[in-house]
Order: C-alpha cells, then structure tokens, then sequence
C-alpha cells in the first residue's frame, strides 16, 4: 500500500485527490491537508465583490465529497514540509507520513511587499472570498459616496485575468446604478501594453481589451511599479521600454484593488532544492521536483520563468485548464511509478479562458499557453459572460459530484483539439 497526500483543497488540489483516486490502486490510501474545511471557486470572487454572489453561492464543504469516493480529509494547514523525512507537519505539531506528495497549495499573497496593500491596509483584494465579502463592504460605501476608482496589478503579479474582469465588472455595476458617470476609473498594471496578461499577449487580446477599456472610459498606466498605497493616495511610478523610471503619479481613490504578487507558502519557503528563490515548487517535465523524485506540484504553486523579459517584472499566470493539465499528468506519473515504472506523462498546458465584463466578456484560447503556440485565440462577445456563469456552476458540480472530468467534457475539449497530455489526441 502506498499513502499519497495531497496539500490543497482549491482549483488544483481537488481535482487532483478525484483523479489520484481514479488512478491509485485499490489499496492506496489518497489524503488531502487543506487549511480550510471549504472549498471556494475563485474565479468567481469578483462577483461576490460587487454582491452579485453570495460566499454560500461558490463555497461547499470538502470532507463529505472526499469520504464519499474514499479520500481522507485532514482539515488543518501544513506547518512545514520535510522531504528528507517524508512527512508533512500540521499546525497542531502532529506528522503525516507519504510516500508520494502532490503540492497544489497555491501561493502566499505578497501584500506585505508594498506598504499599504491588501485588504488590512487601504487597498481590497478580490483573491480570496473572505478579502472579496470585505471588498463588498467598502463597494457599498463608496457606492452610496462615489469617487475615483484605481485598479490593476503590482510588480511582480502573475494573475492578470481577474484584475481586468474587476474593472470591466464595477463599470456594469456602477452604470447599473446610473452613477458611473461619477467615477474616474484608471488600470494601473506592471504589463509592458494591456492584454499582455503575463503570456506576450494571446491573439489580438491588446487591441481588443484596449478598445474594451476605451468604450467603459477606463484610462491606463502600462510599465507600472506601485511603492506604497496611502488612505486615498496611491504611488506609481511609470516606467518607460527601457525599464528607466518615466513619471512619478500620486493617484487619488476612494476604492482600490491591486492584485499581488504570489510567493510560495511558508510550508514549503526555502527548503533547499524543493523551491526556487520565491518559493514556487521546482518541477521537470512530468510535474516532479528533480530533488525528491516523489514529490510532484499542481497549479499556481508551481515556478514557471516568465514568458519574456519586460520593463517590469511580471510573472506567469497558470489558467485553470492548464491547472487540469498538470493533475491530469501527474495523476498518471504517480501511477506509473507505484507499478515500477518511471513516469512518461507531460502536461500540454493548454489554456482555454473565460473572462466576465459584466454584461459581456473575453474568451481566448491559447495551446500551448507558453509561446511558440499552435492556436493563438481571443475573442469578445456576450456569450462569454453567459459561459462563464455557466461554467461556475458547472464547476462547483463536478466538484460536489467528486468528477474531475465527466466523459461529455472530455469528448467536446477532444473535438476542439483541446487535449491535456502531450502526444494524446
């Protein structure tokens, strides 16, 4: 019998126990460490910031759906991890024993970087529910005294996507409520152009969300470092090609979201050849760390080097169905090696996207999501707000379900050409 734990309870982390359920043999014993009973689906956070959901619409409770198909649930957080031990300790100061660790943590909020950032400073977050319901507090005071709007993504921030949709999201709500015309709304991202989104770009994804920000009134500072966010102040510097700093702006706001930087969690921070400098997971072309050949890593926690160099630093994001990639390989290279056998899997890291703008919204394709790509994609239309409403509730099924994969969703990404193991058709 092998015992294969799995850290995380997110987006990575739960399709990973149902596939590694699937795969493992009958007397495997999967586990899941997850630092909160629930899961939550993210990529809904924005709505819940504007209160067009409710946390209970987009949260459920893991352990039934784990014991259901035979998965431990252990609901506490890592402490740390000791790979030469082959053990996992808790916060409580108890061990857990493995013989194969998939980490699918996600990353630590680096709000700690930028004076004032995040929702224990002046700024909101919309990455975690519980910062989005506090977000949904400060949107029903400013919109009963609106103001100036600043909203974007710091240096060093990898997950482009939801800042856009957060913009796109409050000029719906806002003009919903006939007072849009009362607010100034300006994006400030450390993007080298809008729509780079950490990727180069994806298709015509920089003329088409320009033209998207131009239409909602949205002005834009690219090649932007925030150093501190002040009570209704924020300080940007502006930098030009070259990276050389090019204006100095003090923009005023009376509500702000700024996305972070990510670093991996303390669990795993620093752990000589599990990590790289900021903490991400380290891994070779079948998801394992080169290191400790038994343990694998999923998702926003693992290092990915930037797609290009650019005037500010910016990082990669990892897209869910490149997330679906990664487990589905990994799922399979454990199997491999409980028979014996090396692994032989790769994640395609193809990427389909959908991103709401409130009444419409953005879809792209991009496969592989690293360039040179085969299929480069990006398109706008009213079908994508109502797919991506769709797949929420999609998603949250298959997750209550305990189905990482439902053969139909298979057969229609298949027709599409849209595959997550390499040489797979």
């Amino acid at each position: 019998m092998a015992h294969i734990v799995i850290i995380g309870a997110g987006i990575g982390g739960m399709p990973m126990a149902f596939e590694m359920k699937e795969q493992a043999r009958a007397e495997d014993q999967v586990t899941v460490i997850s630092d909160s009973p629930k899961f939550h689906f993210v990529p809904s956070n924005p709505w819940v910031a504007v209160d067009w959901r409710k946390r209970k619409d987009i949260e459920m409770e893991i352990e039934p759906t784990l014991h259901r198909k035979g998965i431990e649930a252990i609901t506490q957080g890592a402490k740390r991890v000791h790979p030469e031990r082959n053990q996992v300790e808790l916060l409580d100061g108890t061990v857990v024993d493995y013989d194969y660790l998939v980490i699918a943590t996600g990353p630590k909020l680096a709000f700690d970087e930028i004076p004032g950032m995040g929702p224990d400073g002046y700024s909101q977050s919309i990455c975690h529910v519980s910062h989005a319901e506090k977000a949904k507090l400060n949107w029903d005071r400013f919109t009963a005294d609106p103001g100036p709007i600043v909203v974007g993504a710091v240096q060093g921030a990898s997950c482009f996507g939801p800042a856009y949709e957060y913009a796109m999201i409050m000029d719906t709500d806002l003009r919903r409520r006939k007072i849009r015309d009362k607010v100034p709304m300006t994006y400030v991202t450390s993007e080298p152009y809008i729509g780079h989104l950490g990727l180069g770009g994806v298709g015509d994804s920089k003329g088409l969300l320009e033209s998207a920000m131009r239409d909602r009134h949205i002005k834009w500072i690219c090649n932007a470092k925030t150093t501190k966010i002040e009570d209704g102040q924020m300080f940007v510097t502006e930098h030009d090609d070259n990276g050389q700093p090019k204006k100095e702006h003090v923009l005023p706001f009376k509500h702000s979201m700024m996305l972070p930087a990510f670093k991996g969690v303390d669990a795993v921070f620093g752990i000589e050849g599990l990590t790289n400098p900021r903490g991400f997971i380290t891994i070779d072309e079948h998801q394992r760390n080169p290191k400790f050949t038994n343990i694998f890593s999923v998702g926003v926690c693992v290092a990915i080097p930037p797609v290009e160099a650019t005037p500010v630093p910016l990082g990669t994001p990892k897209t869910g169905f490149m997330i679906e990639s990664m487990v589905t390989a990994t799922a399979h290279n454990i199997r491999e090696m409980l028979d014996g056998k090396e692994p032989t899997h790769k994640a395609t890291w193809n990427t389909v996207c959908l991103a709401d703008f409130g009444d419409t919204g953005a879809a792209f394709v991009a496969l592989p999501q690293i360039p040179p790509r085969n299929v480069s994609w990006f398109a706008e239309g009213k079908w994508v707000h109502l797919a991506k409403v769709a797949f929420e509730k999609y998603f949250m099924r298959k997750m209550q379900k305990g189905t990482s994969e439902p053969f139909y969703e298979k057969m229609v990404m298949d027709m599409m050409g849209i595959v997550k193991l390499k040489g797979k058709k």
